[in-house]
């Protein structure tokens, strides 16, 4: 595949890291990423213990806070857009009968393991495409749920990516994201410097755009016909995901994982701060009868 497509952005940089650590069989990587690749969410994080299955366990919970945003229950259809390994339609995969379930990525690699990985069960269909997210390649109106879990940030633009969310979505059909948002007062702060653009973490998470915040975005989702239904800020149970990456980084110790260490010390401070705020999004596509009225 051609990673620097015209019109979406490359792959992450720190896939081709985490594939290679999970080709070579890390045990610990396997525990931590081999499922989800996106941070974690702890109830209690005086909790968190450190460990790998304890981080792939939370990263598991958010997974499942983005899902029940969209309202997703047995028999939907359901599009999980930057679908990573598969970890989001393996859980609802596990969770739910009857569905429908198609994940999509840009990247080839992560499709193939997702697709050696997850296997239908439970009287659902799962199907995996390589496709951008901006420009999806499904009729209006072909599902019930769209899901995008940490990845929007990755897309080049929010606006036609919720757009093409709104197309593709039913009557009464819902979209669940996660992303980072900075807070209405923090706006200008964080459009003056924006924390998705030095170099460390260009090298690390390739380009992104932290800048966007909720107001804009329920802005952005209603052009796209789509109407605000939930909101929750959930930086603090997320905040163990920190102590973790940087004890796992360590034990890489390579240059590569330097300068992920400090992209990551980055985006750790700005959330710390208040500058930006880790936030699960619900909306919903308007009934038929009241798109009618």
């Amino acid at each position: 595949m051609d990673r620097d497509r015209p019109g979406t952005f490359p792959v992450a940089p720190y896939f081709d890291v985490l594939l290679s650590r999970l080709d070579a069989g890390d045990p610990r990587t396997r525990a931590a990423f081999g499922r989800h690749v996106h941070w974690g969410w702890w109830p209690d994080p005086a909790a968190a213990d450190g460990t790998a299955e304890d981080y792939g366990a939370a990263a598991e919970r958010l997974c499942r806070k983005v899902c029940a945003a969209a309202g997703v229950t047995d028999g939907l259809r359901v599009l999980d857009v930057g679908c990573g390994l598969g970890g989001t339609v393996a859980s609802l995969n596990e969770r739910f009968t009857g569905l429908d379930l198609v994940g999509l990525n840009l990247d080839p690699r992560q499709l193939a393991r997702a697709a050696e990985a997850v296997r239908p069960a439970n009287g659902n269909r799962i199907r995996w495409v390589e496709a951008d997210a901006c420009a999806l390649p499904f009729a209006d109106g072909s599902f019930d749920v769209v899901l995008a879990v940490e990845c929007v940030f990755h897309f080049p633009s929010r606006a036609r990516f919720l757009a093409e969310a709104g197309r593709v979505l039913a009557a009464g059909g819902r979209l669940g994201l996660s992303d980072f948002l900075p807070p209405a007062e923090s706006g200008a702060a964080v459009r003056a410097n924006p924390p998705g653009r030095d170099e460390a973490t260009v090298q690390s998470f390739g380009k992104v755009d932290l800048t966007c915040p909720a107001e804009e975005y329920r802005e952005l989702a209603a052009a796209g016909g789509l109407a605000a239904a939930a909101e929750e800020d959930i930086t603090a149970g997320t905040m163990p995901t920190y102590d973790f990456l940087r004890a796992d980084l360590r034990r890489v110790g390579d240059r590569s994982a330097r300068v992920h260490e400090r992209a990551t010390a980055r985006l750790e401070t700005a959330c710390r701060a208040g500058l930006l705020r880790y936030t699960v999004l619900g909306f919903a596509r308007a009934a038929a009868a009241a798109r009618a009225a």
